[in-house]
């Protein structure tokens, strides 16, 4: 579904990514790990073209992405719940979600506000509460409720958990394996590993712009050398 080959970008004269190689196939979960500063919201942001890719190939359904503008490559069936989360803050829960609706592939049984609020039953009381007002958790979940009105094809996922409480995480953690069930394929950057292994398909980890390593969750348990070199675990 997605081929990402050699891919390069800059900021300006600084070079961030040095040829990166990332696939992931229809209803996969993938990861995308790495210490802070390695190139993974830069991965990331080159594929939704928030930040224009200098070199090589973003492929989704085979439709070549770079070069495309963002509304474009969302339009496509990419949704993504960007780090900062990043919602509407003088907009309730539920005009957050109307705000984005859009079944722009025709999808037969689309994302609704219901269908959100069965996946995070918690959001549905505070749905005429302000964005601004609801806690870090509700503002993750609704960033994953929003993003899913667009009824994606692939799911894409910046610090989907990080400084949330163990329970809020446990709850995205289920979200997440139910949206894979439905079909939806993930690409994930989170810091929780444990939680990560147990449902990704497959694991990429970038050091200082480039994939150094990838392969199975069972893989990346038995590589204790990777893990401590890469990742610090």
């Amino acid at each position: 579904m997605l081929k990402i080959s050699n891919l390069t970008t800059h900021y300006g004269p600084s070079q961030a990514l040095f040829g990166v190689d990332l696939e992931i196939g229809a209803g996969q979960v993938a990861t995308l790990l790495g210490r802070n500063g390695m190139g993974k919201t830069t991965t990331i942001n080159s594929i939704m073209g928030i930040v224009k890719a200098s070199g090589g190939s973003i492929k989704f359904d085979d439709t070549e992405l770079v070069g495309r503008p963002s509304f474009k490559t969302a339009n496509l069936g990419i949704g993504l719940v960007p780090e900062g989360r990043q919602i509407f803050p003088n907009l309730t829960l539920e005009e957050n979600l109307i705000a984005t609706a859009s079944n722009h592939l025709e999808m037969a049984d689309p994302w609704t506000i219901d269908k959100v609020f069965a996946l995070f039953p918690s959001l549905e009381a505070r749905r005429w509460f302000m964005g601004n007002l609801l806690s870090g958790g509700e503002q993750q979940m609704l960033a994953i409720g929003r993003a899913l009105m667009t009824n994606p094809k692939l799911l894409i996922l910046d610090e989907a958990t990080e400084g949330l409480a163990p329970l809020v995480r446990e709850s995205i953690w289920s979200a997440l394996k139910l949206i894979r069930e439905n079909g939806t394929s993930i690409l994930v950057v989170d810091k929780n590993l444990k939680d990560l292994l147990r449902i990704a398909d497959r694991n990429f980890i970038i050091e200082r712009g480039r994939i150094v390593w990838s392969g199975s969750s069972d893989e990346l348990k038995a590589d204790r050398k990777a893990l401590h070199r890469y990742l610090g675990v």
